[in-house]
């Protein structure tokens, strides 16, 4: 059970599976609404423009200087008829008026009655009564018509309108919205009417175009307000693309010929003392705060149902909770997978990144071509997956590394230690070292009279001597590439070429000199340690050095709890033999020679010339069988010397 908690496969699908997990708590709990209603604004910045004819909006401003001019706000009844007139005159289809008449401003307000009754392309606006506030009557004029249309407004949390209103009821009668009465009455005239869809009556058709209603959860909305007949404003339109005048300029006739013919006009207000602006998707960016004028915003959503109905523009879709749950699942499987396969730090964050970057394009693209689907809790699931999944496979692969690492000596350079793990799978069987058959050199090194010098200094001063002692001299072993296996005492055993097999006579050739440089390493090391220790008055230091190579068996012994990594075979034994060799003979020179350096025969043919050495003769040692050739190495040879010894 415990190997397949380790399996790094399963560890991957358990933190994709909690991640899936939490991020659909954190969408569906709502967390996650604000910066998706972002991206959305995001996306709607982004889309390229609409194309085809030119709007079909136009709008009649009054001002700020057009209402000082005038010198009183409300306008009076008898200029917005004057207004109503001049637009009818021209030629306009339908007329929106964005400014409330439900009382008379004397004077004309019999003239505004007859005007309003008399011209049926006029579309007069009503503010419905809801959570407790009265609302805004229509015109009595017009009171029981159907020219009228409300303007309330949807405004998300955040205060940024992104859907628009086509119905509303209260139980008893259905009210049209001023944008929907504006867009039936031009779409009346082209012979595209307001209809039931034939699959699903209760679903408002325009021409080929149906709007469904936006449901509470729809896209990234989480219970939202849903009621009335909502959908998704798409403001495919640019913010300023209707053409407009100013009061003053159509009451002085200063407009093109034709400007309002076959149009659909509205009249509102955009001047500062009268509130009516609202935050919309344009007004978002970069953290500028820019509202559009309320006649603006209703120019946008006529404009939409226009494109829907004359065009076959459907409103912006969504895909359904399943579909939204099985895209961040994917994601999360793919944030595993990812952590699973990409072990390099680079490659992962740039994979990371780019998967963001394609995330953020691929919804993009989808947005365009009319889909809205999640973005935030994708990306957010791929991150935290891949996260996760790295998180603990690090954490696993620290774990197993150190175990690995524990069955040699702390005295290993990086390169190996890297190299080591890099080649785990070939190295390891069933967690533990698989034996192998393999050409290593044999390095073994032992002080010279170290039981004379421990009986004769004190404990403290023996600990001291011996502490930098070893401090000196077995950083050089990694520092050659080569492993320590074991101290025995005073003695070293370490190996180059394991526990990594040479793929070649190149390699082993490297590892001999790297062991011969080690030995000559630690000559010099000891050389300036004795200059030390002499001026401390404590005993020098002399070594032998037996260095062998070719062929070991390499494994570990041991049980679970305790385990050790060794080399086994002849090779092994002749290089310790090698070491001891003639113990007594040895008269080390403590500044300049106090390391005795013998290498058997094999070595020497590895090494070819880079070495000066000396023959020391032919043995037979201690409990083997068949005699050895033994050379003595005194130092490297520079480039173009001559050998010293034969």
């Amino acid at each position: 059970m415990r190997a397949r908690l380790h399996s790094p496969l399963l560890a991957a699908a358990l933190a994709s599976a909690l991640a899936f997990a939490a991020v659909c708590g954190l969408r569906w709990g709502g967390a996650l609404e604000g910066l998706e209603l972002a991206f959305y604004d995001w996306h709607i910045r982004l889309r390229p423009a609409a194309t085809g004819p030119a709007p079909r909006v136009v709008v009649v401003n009054v001002t700020e200087k057009d209402i000082q001019e005038f010198g009183a706000w409300p306008l009076p009844d008898a200029l917005v008829a004057e207004v109503l007139e001049t637009l009818s005159g021209a030629g306009a289809r339908a007329i929106g008026l964005d400014i409330y008449r439900d009382t008379p401003v004397p004077p004309g307000h019999e003239r505004l009655n007859a005007v309003l009754k008399s011209h049926s392309q006029i579309i007069a606006p009503t503010l419905l009564p809801q959570d407790g506030k009265p609302g805004v009557p229509p015109p009595a004029a017009l009171k029981e018509s159907d020219r009228i249309g409300f303007t309330d407004v949807v405004v998300d949390p955040g205060g940024t309108v992104r859907r628009g209103l086509l119905l509303m009821d209260d139980g008893q009668r259905v009210f049209y919205s001023l944008p929907l009465r504006l867009a039936s009455l031009y779409l009346e005239a082209e012979g595209v009417a307001l209809s039931g869809d034939s699959e699903n009556p209760s679903h408002l058709r325009l021409g080929r175009t149906t709007f469904r209603p936006l449901e509470p959860n729809d896209g990234s909305y989480v219970r939202a307000d849903a009621g009335g007949y909502q959908f998704l404003l798409d403001y495919r339109d640019p913010p300023d693309v209707f053409p407009s005048v100013t009061l003053s300029e159509l009451r002085a006739g200063q407009f093109g010929a034709g400007l309002f013919k076959g149009k659909v006009v509205l009249v509102g207000v955009t001047a500062e003392s009268v509130k009516d602006t609202f935050y919309t998707p344009y007004g978002r960016a970069f953290g500028e705060k820019k509202e559009m004028y309320g006649v603006v915003l209703i120019g946008h959503t006529v404009s939409q149902l226009l494109r829907a109905g004359l065009e076959g523009d459907a409103p912006t879709a969504v895909i359904s909770d399943t579909s939204e749950a099985l895209w961040i699942l994917l994601w999360s499987l793919l944030g595993g997978a990812a952590a699973l396969l990409l072990r390099s730090a680079w490659r992962f964050v740039l994979v990371m990144l780019g998967a963001l970057a394609l995330l953020a394009l691929v919804v993009h693209v989808l947005f365009v071509l009319g889909v809205w689907i999640p973005l935030v809790p994708p990306a957010l699931a791929w991150v935290g997956a891949a996260g996760l999944a790295t998180a603990y496979l690090l954490s696993e692969e620290k774990r197993a590394r150190a175990s690995l690492m524990g069955l040699f000596s702390s005295y290993m350079s990086k390169a190996l230690a890297d190299e080591i793990w890099e080649h785990r799978d070939d190295f390891l069987s069933g967690g533990r070292p698989r034996p192998q058959r393999l050409t290593a050199t044999i390095f073994f090194s032992d002080v010279v009279n170290f039981t004379t010098v421990s009986e004769q200094t004190e404990p403290q001063t023996l600990m001291d001597w011996f502490y930098e002692f070893m401090a000196t001299v077995t950083p050089l072993v990694s520092a050659h590439g080569g492993v320590i296996l074991r101290f025995l005492g005073d003695s070293i055993m370490a190996a180059f070429g394991a526990p990594i097999a040479r793929r070649g006579e190149t390699e082993i050739s490297q590892d001999a000199a790297n062991a011969v440089d080690c030995a000559l390493a630690t000559q010099a090391a000891v050389i300036a340690l004795n200059r030390r220790l002499e001026q401390r008055g404590w005993p020098l230091i002399s070594m032998r050095v037996g260095i062998l190579t070719g062929p070991v068996v390499a494994g570990s012994i041991g049980s679970a709890a305790r385990l050790e990594y060794n080399l086994h075979g002849d090779t092994v034994n002749t290089a310790s033999r090698l070491e001891s060799f003639d113990k007594v003979g040895f008269a080390p020179d403590y500044f300049n020679t106090p390391c005795r350096i013998l290498v058997g025969e094999p070595t020497l043919r590895l090494l070819g010339d880079q070495f000066h050495t000396e023959l020391v003769g032919e043995f037979q040692l201690k409990g083997k069988v068949h005699s050895i050739r033994i050379h003595r190495v005194h130092g490297r040879r520079a480039a173009g010397e001559a050998p010293r010894g034969a």
